[in-house]
Parts: C-alpha cells; sequence; structure tokens
C-alpha cells in the first residue's frame, strides 16, 4: 500500500501515546508501521533527502498533534500524551484527523503561518492542497523546476554546433572528476579523422587510464539503436580501448542499453539526454544558482550541553 499522508498518522500515534507513557520517535515510527501494516519496503522508501518517507510524515504528524496540544515533546526524542490529548480520544483516538483539530485555536494558526500567508485559504483547503509533508512538498516544487530546466538544457545543447556539444560533454566529465583540466585540454578529437571518437578524457586524475567518449547531438524524442553502439563498439576496437561513454541527447532502445551491458571485454556506459540534462545541473554546467533557500532544524544537542 501506498505510504499514509502525515494527516492519516495522527490516530496511530495517539494510539501509541494512549498509554500516558514515553515513547521515543523511533517508538512511534515503529508503531505506525505496524498500525498500517507496511512491509519492510514500503517502510525504507526515502525522499531525495535520504531520509525515509515514513518516519518524515510521521514525524510532522507528531508536530501537528503537538501545535494542537494533544501531546508535548518531554525531551530529546520523547513524546507523551497530554491532559488535553486523554480528553481528545475518550471515545476513540480514530476521531483525531485534520478536521477535528481545526477546534484548537493554537493549531488553526499554525496552518494559517505555515500555508496561507495571505489569507485567502480556508484550514480544511490547505489540508487538501498539502496531504504531503512540507519536506515532501519542497522536493516536489524542486524536482518540477529541474524537470523544467532539463527541458531548457535539452532545447539550447541541440541547438549548438557538433564541436561545441562535444566539447561541452568534455566539461561536464572533468567537473565530475575525470582528470585534471589541463590534462585533457585536447580532449575533443579534431573535426576530421577521429575515426568515431568524438574525445577522450582521463579515467582518473593521474592519466593511468583513459575513456572514449561518443557524442550525439540529436532530437530530445529521437532515439539510439543497437546499430549505433555497434559502431561504437568498433570504434574502441580500432583504439585499443576498453572504456568508452556514449552520450547523447537523444534516448536509447532497450536492445542498445542490453547489447551495452553484454560487453566482457569493454564498458560501454550510455548516458542519455535526461540523465545528461540531470548532470549538468548537478555540476552547474550551462546553469546558475538564482535562489538558495535554507532548510534548518533544532540542534538538540545545543540545548543538552552543559552550559
Amino acid at each position: 500500500m501506498p505510504i499514509p499522508k502525515y494527516y492519516e498518522f495522527f490516530a496511530p500515534v495517539m494510539e501509541c501515546l494512549k498509554d500516558e507513557e514515553r515513547h521515543s520517535a523511533k517508538e512511534t515510527v515503529e508503531y505506525c508501521a505496524s498500525y498500517y501494516k507496511l512491509s519492510a519496503e514500503e517502510q525504507n522508501e526515502k525522499l531525495q533527502s535520504g531520509k525515509t518517507k515514513l518516519s518524515n510524515r510521521v514525524g510532522w504528524a507528531r508536530t501537528y498533534l503537538s501545535k494542537a496540544g494533544l501531546i508535548e515533546k518531554m525531551n530529546r526524542g520523547v513524546y507523551a500524551i497530554t491532559n488535553e490529548g486523554k480528553k481528545a480520544i475518550s471515545d476513540g483516538c480514530e476521531k483525531i484527523t485534520y478536521e477535528y483539530m481545526t477546534r484548537y485555536p493554537a493549531f488553526v494558526e499554525f496552518v494559517k503561518r505555515a500555508f496561507n500567508k495571505n489569507g485567502n485559504q480556508t484550514v480544511e483547503e490547505a489540508e487538501l492542497s498539502n496531504d504531503k509533508s512540507p519536506e515532501e512538498m519542497l522536493e516536489d516544487a524542486v524536482t518540477q523546476l529541474n524537470a523544467n530546466l532539463s527541458e531548457e538544457l535539452l532545447g539550447e545543447l541541440i541547438k549548438i554546433s557538433p564541436y561545441d556539444f562535444e566539447e561541452i560533454v568534455v566539461k561536464l566529465l572533468i567537473k565530475m572528476g575525470y582528470g585534471k583540466p589541463e590534462e585533457n585540454k585536447d580532449a575533443v578529437t579534431p573535426k576530421s579523422g577521429d575515426e568515431g571518437i568524438d574525445g577522450i578524457v582521463s579515467a582518473d586524475k593521474f592519466g593511468f587510464d583513459s575513456i572514449y567518449i561518443q557524442a550525439k547531438q540529436w532530437k530530445p524524442e529521437s532515439v539510439v539503436g543497437r546499430p549505433e553502439i555497434q559502431k561504437f563498439l568498433g570504434a574502441l576496437a580500432g583504439q585499443g580501448a576498453s572504456k568508452g561513454i556514449f552520450i547523447t541527447t537523444a534516448q536509447f532502445t532497450k536492445e542498445a542499453i542490453a547489447f551495452a551491458s553484454k560487453q566482457l571485454h569493454s564498458k560501454i556506459v550510455l548516458v542519455d539526454g535526461n540523465q545528461l540534462a540531470k548532470l549538468m545541473i548537478e555540476y552547474g554546467l550551462g546553469v546558475s544558482t538564482v535562489a538558495t533557500y535554507k532548510v534548518k532544524q533544532i540542534d538538540s544537542d545545543f540545548f543538552n550541553e552543559d552550559v
């Protein structure tokens, strides 16, 4: 089953704490996993940040319950139910929903501050539009922005000359740590007589080995088939090379991918347009940063130091 939404963890968190004992954050997560009978695979599903989606959503459930005054954080990572929480669950934890908690002014004020700066949404509308945790919404926004940026990058890459495209590919590999710029200043092969090889870069910073490059600048919707990879393999053999990377703005067919993966004597890595754009974004090539947002959290060690 899909991981429940963060507000669907309100009831199980309250169930966990209703024994009036103190429970760690980890215990609440484990209880929620058992409550919904989540598989090990589901429990380990991760966000881009590396946190598990389960612990992230249970964490936000605890935050919201705290804002409503139903639970409280006793000390570092330890929670307990409050007197108000005991009253709330007097006739069952299942009634602790997002809508139920809107009866608490502190909770309503928190939601307005978090999601409704302009005051043009009701709390219920905020709930419906924010069924993911804030961290997930931020990651989704970054993913969408990067997807749009990837399309723009590919659009620019197919406009430039083939030789300029080859130079960009080499610059990217150097940024990724394949050799030093001064050692690879002549990495792009001459326009004529390249024998099917568009560039050569050092496989390491000491230059012990080389990676041979094939760079194809085709429309993003076009495909690269097995015959092209076979030609590249032949070009590698002609150079006595064992490592090659085929980079394109297009896509690879399943046959091309399968053929490359089966080679025993030559290692061929295939990089399609989507991956190329992602790497350019990751390594800051052809893109610039327009805004930086810092997400911070409480430093628990700071508040537990001996003053």
